[in-house]
């Protein structure tokens, strides 16, 4: 507990002078971990490339380690976000609303960073680069703890950024990282000190965050996404966008692991759409009526739970469009479903119906995505409905506080 509770009071102490750091001096010391993480591009390869041994020798699933390799053309990604980030406008000091509560005293809503953030991510390298870069532009403090397989990478990246930040004037202590399970269980104790903190995993994973903590949790959770075939969808349109949702990149949250299709299209678009998926590698598990048109392995209940994060897919026959919308709702994540459809009192019932973060008409599941969105990076998923849902970029990590501004009025 001793170290982790210096590391939270020194970002506490931090995040005072860094909610009131001129907007300017953020953004130079972002273009200072731009140039930082050019400058040391070789030592974080190789780190990597050590992480990326290790898990291998250890039998790290394969798209798990697709997940975890940091590669050139990775930084690269990496670096645009940074740059994206640092033009976007300042989220601290705008004003969201005022009034004047009598003559001469006038009410102010302000945006405010939010103080100290204690975020918890899984074995992906660029996500360290993203969340410690919003932190850093939202004007807060932060305690990060990515995943055990990339340790050496985000000692690399972490020791980098920290050192370019500080050498641009951002307060020492900015950011700090957790390299243990230990660490973690501490900082969930240290409410007197860290004001949010934010899970990024399976569900499971963020209910231990909620209940083994006082302090408020912003869960990132699983991203059990379906696409919905609807009758009168276009099956061109439909191959070529349930085909990109579930294997664009399938060891993320925001690919389809899901595949329903109402029975009138069925016999016409799942026989090609199979064709598709398998000629991408993907194995279908499915319902009898899916078996009876394409036959595959049966799927179980359980497989319409799961997220799959792999070249699997659930596929399910309905027999109506609220069929489709009660399984979203029923064994959903809450995160991101698209009906692919030509009728549109079908995509206003969809949208309506569905309970989710995102929801996409025609569109593949492959978009819900911070930099996509144009937040610049993100910090997760939200598949909570209070304080923000959706892609988590700046506007997620402020608060507001209320200036009050008079000329001697007294209440009495």
């Amino acid at each position: 507990m001793a170290d982790t509770l210096v590391l939270a009071r020194a970002a506490r102490a931090a995040s005072i002078p860094m909610a009131a750091t001129p907007h300017e001096a953020r953004v130079a010391a972002l273009r200072a971990m731009t140039s930082a993480l050019r400058a040391g591009a070789d030592g974080i390869l190789a780190a990597n490339a050590a992480d990326l041994a290790r898990a291998r020798a250890e039998g790290l699933d394969a798209p798990l380690l697709k997940r975890l390799r940091f590669d050139a053309a990775k930084l690269e990604d990496v670096l645009a976000g940074l740059d994206a980030l640092a033009a976007l406008p300042d989220p601290i000091g705008a004003t969201q609303r005022a009034t004047e509560l009598a003559t001469g005293l006038r009410l102010y809503r302000v945006a405010c960073p939010i103080g100290v953030i204690g975020v918890v991510f899984e074995s992906r390298p660029d996500a360290l680069v993203q969340i410690a870069a919003l932190c850093l532009k939202s004007g807060n403090a932060a305690l990060l703890k990515g995943g055990r397989e990339a340790a050496g990478t985000n000692r690399a990246l972490f020791d980098v950024l920290d050192a370019a930040a500080r050498a641009a004037g951002i307060p020492a202590g900015w950011a700090a990282l957790l390299e243990s399970r230990e660490e973690v269980t501490d900082m969930l104790r240290l409410d007197g000190f860290i004001d949010l903190i934010i899970p990024r995993g399976g569900n499971a994973f963020v209910r231990h965050i909620m209940e083994n903590s006082r302090i408020p949790v912003l869960g990132h959770a699983d991203g059990l996404c379906a696409v919905y075939i609807d009758r009168s969808a276009d099956i061109g349109l439909a191959l070529r966008v349930a085909v990109d949702s579930k294997t664009q990149y399938v060891a993320v949250c925001n690919a389809a692991e899901t595949l329903l299709i109402h029975r009138e299209i069925a016999p016409r678009a799942l026989p090609p759409l199979a064709e598709a998926l398998r000629a991408a590698g993907v194995t279908l598990r499915g319902c009898a009526r899916t078996r009876a048109l394409i036959g595959c392995a049966a799927a179980a209940e359980a497989d319409y739970d799961t997220e799959y994060l792999d070249y699997t897919m659930a596929v399910r026959v309905v027999d109506t469009l609220d069929e489709a919308i009660a399984h979203i709702n029923r064994y959903g994540t809450r995160h991101s479903e698209a009906i692919l459809t030509g009728d549109l009192e079908a995509a206003r019932q969809f949208r309506a119906g569905v309970d989710a973060a995102c929801v996409y008409v025609n569109a593949s599941t492959r978009f819900t995505d911070g930099g996509v969105f144009g937040f610049g990076a993100e910090l997760g998923i939200s598949t909570q409905k209070f304080h923000t849902r959706g892609p988590m970029g700046l506007e997620a990590l402020t608060t507001y506080k209320y200036l009050v501004s008079g000329t001697g009025q007294a209440r009495e």
